[in-house]
């Protein structure tokens, strides 16, 4: 079981810079806290303008726990591994903690940060969370757990009392007041120099690669721009020159991309996301790529198992958030390793090489929510991240490759298009295969190399790990997405939840897509020619909406389009439904009870009364709907086609209507 710690905010009436300076005469030792040994910075680099300073420490601390215990163990000590990234401008100081002691079977993370008061300037505040999850422990789990906690709880009473006697002891030596950061002012003659100092030819060559003198001009234009206009930290050359490469030198199309680019980091703290990231246990373990070696060309090579990779159960399970941060967090570590590579060989490497296996896709992976969601999340890497991608090896293409093909790659830029090498079944072995672009020691033994890959495997998610919203952790992060695909909502006993769709034009397709989490449900469709009437108050999220006015007569008000459809805990659903007549067509979800195909649909009353006094009997499902035009739905890759994947071992089954022309496939 995962314990989990969460402090109330403690707040610190001194400024910011002098709580930092407290903060930071805590190292390399700690006398007030006596199970901290001490501690070694491992690594530490700053911003250019000196306003992002980041420390990673190799920490040591010694363990109150009974001498067995320790021998058993093996260890004197534990240690831990601290990041600081201390934000001067912004005035933050972010820390990350965990253990690389016992780390396959304790795991140990750590948050807090420290920040100023959002009443008071002068004032400091201070949080941490932190989690405890202990796989195994030599059969002490229950020991070591209660050993940890109690260890846990008596370091975060004294954190405050070792803050204070240090902001004490900078007092006592006159030491009040630290002025603030602000930038060191540049001369313009300064800045000129810089410009024509960095961009000699040793310096091009080095890390920027042959430029033409025209291109040249456009990169020292476009940087001088945002050194005069932008407000933040100005990105490096070899940033500045992927957007140029992007839009082909044009100055206004690519300073317009990049200042959009720019804007959208900002807004989403994209800069620190390789600090502040860690992905969920299940993304780590279900997650079929990672980084693995380097090409020929000396570019980072990342592997992706796309087809091993449950795309729909990491979708429902981790949400697509989750899924685009990880995305982003490759993307970044991505561009350091281009940096590190660069600085060893010599010679510019801007982009890297991606290696996707598609052994094992089918339908299941073009599932019409999915593809959306892809689309949408290569829309971001193409605005964000251009010519990053120097080449895309795709190995063993199924027969179904070209159908994805065809529906993703209008949305890839014709300039990475040109980068992607296809091989189908065995010919990527052999001449003219991987060994052009891999040397013989990387490739991976799945692909018949000699080299152990450490990427997961992937594998089936079990629906008992799908999530809902009351589920998800870090509500509070700022949100890549203001919309999601799948919706989440509960369903109690005499509240349905009701979705209303209008329909303009005959033969349009309503499709969905839907899983059953908690609870037995009945689905029903129903046409009306009156709009339904909303309640005039506002949804929590998750919860059911009703819009079948109590006073509606089936029959008269509106009419039942879909026979009552059973759906047990655990199945998914996917249908679509052709219609007949414009007017309000009416998704709904309600509770099973007895009386659930019965031909009304309205609730009842002694239901809606053992609703309220058995509040904790709520089904839960997630939810995806689409409407379209019947030219759009023929040939397109919809939810129904997705159910016939064996990836899944789906079984279905097809509820019909002569006059809907629908249909429902369950997957159990």
């Amino acid at each position: 079981m995962v314990q989990k710690y969460q402090s109330p905010v403690r707040v610190y009436k001194y400024p910011f810079e002098l709580v930092m300076a407290a903060y930071e005469k805590r190292f390399p030792t700690c006398p007030q806290i006596p199970v901290f040994l001490g501690s070694e910075i491992i690594h530490e680099s700053k911003s250019q303008d000196g306003s992002i300073h980041i420390v990673e420490r190799s920490c040591k601390l010694t363990v109150d726990a009974p001498r067995l215990l320790k021998k058993i163990a093996g260890v004197e000590y534990v240690i831990f591994v601290q990041k600081n990234v201390l934000n001067r401008k912004d005035r933050t100081l972010l820390i990350e903690a965990h253990n690389e002691t016992f780390a396959n079977r304790v795991i140990v993370h750590e948050n807090c940060s420290y920040t100023v008061h959002p009443e008071n300037d002068e004032w400091t505040c201070f949080e941490q969370s932190a989690s405890l999850d202990i796989k195994s422990f030599f059969g002490f789990e229950n020991a070591v757990e209660k050993i940890a906690m109690k260890q846990y709880t008596a370091n975060i009473k004294r954190g405050k009392e070792v803050i204070e006697y240090y902001l004490n002891e900078l007092i006592s030596q006159g030491i009040s007041h630290i002025p603030r950061w602000t930038p060191s002012p540049v001369r313009e003659e300064d800045q000129r120099s810089l410009a024509a100092d960095k961009l000699d030819t040793d310096y091009i060559e080095r890390y920027l690669g042959q430029l033409t003198p025209m291109q040249e001009s456009c990169l020292i234009r476009l940087r001088q721009w945002l050194q005069e206009t932008h407000k933040g930290k100005i990105p490096k050359d070899e940033h500045i020159l992927r957007f140029l490469r992007a839009r082909d030198f044009h100055f206004d199309k690519a300073k317009e991309m990049l200042c959009q680019s720019l804007s959208w980091r900002k807004q989403h703290q994209v800069d620190y996301i390789l600090q502040t990231w860690r992905p969920p246990p299940l993304l780590e373990e279900f997650y079929a790529g990672g980084w693995h070696y380097q090409d020929r060309d000396g570019r980072p090579l990342y592997i992706l198992r796309l087809g091993q990779m449950d795309t729909k159960g990491l979708m429902k399970a981790v949400g697509e958030e989750a899924l685009l941060r990880h995305i982003l967090s490759v993307n970044e570590e991505g561009q350091k390793r281009c940096e590190e590579n660069t600085n060893q060989l010599g010679r510019p490497i801007s982009s890297w090489t991606c290696l996707v296996d598609l052994e094992g896709l089918n339908m299941r992976h073009l599932w019409r929510p999915g593809v959306k969601a892809l689309l949408r999340m290569i829309e971001v890497v193409e605005d964000n991240y251009p010519e990053t991608l120097g080449r895309l090896l795709i190995v063993r293409a199924p027969r179904v490759f070209p159908v994805l093909w065809t529906l993703v790659s209008p949305f890839i830029n014709e300039n990475t298009r040109q980068k992607f090498l296809i091989y189908s079944g065995s010919n990527y072995q052999g001449s003219g295969g991987l060994v052009d672009y891999l040397n013989k020691d990387v490739i991976p033994d799945f692909l018949g190399g000699e080299c152990l890959c450490s990427v997961p495997e992937g594998g089936i998610i079990p629906k008992a790990l799908y999530q809902i919203e009351e589920d998800q952790e870090n509500a509070d992060r700022v949100q890549l997405w203001t919309e999601t695909v799948y919706q989440s909502a509960s369903v109690l006993q005499g509240a349905p939840h009701e979705i209303a769709v209008e329909i303009l034009e005959v033969e349009s397709v309503i499709t969905w897509d839907f899983d059953i989490l908690r609870g037995d449900v009945v689905f029903n469709l129903f046409h009306s020619k009156q709009a339904p009437v909303p309640s005039p108050r506002e949804p929590k999220a998750g919860s059911s909406v009703q819009l079948i006015d109590q006073n509606w007569v089936l029959g008269v008000d509106y009419s039942r389009v879909e026979s009552p459809l059973l759906c047990r805990e655990g199945e998914s659903i996917q249908g679509s439904h052709v219609t007949r007549w414009p007017g309000f067509y009416l998704l709904q979800w309600k509770m099973a009870t007895p009386l659930a195909c019965a031909a009304s649909s309205l609730p009842r009353m002694d239901d809606a009364l053992m609703s309220v006094q058995s509040p904790g009997h709520k089904c839960k499902l997630l939810y995806y709907y689409e409407v379209l035009a019947s030219v759009d739905f023929r040939g397109s890759m919809s939810s129904l086609e997705s159910c016939t994947s064996g990836f899944s071992q789906l079984s279905a089954t097809t509820t019909s209507s002569n006059q809907s022309q629908s249909g429902s496939l369950i997957s159990r």
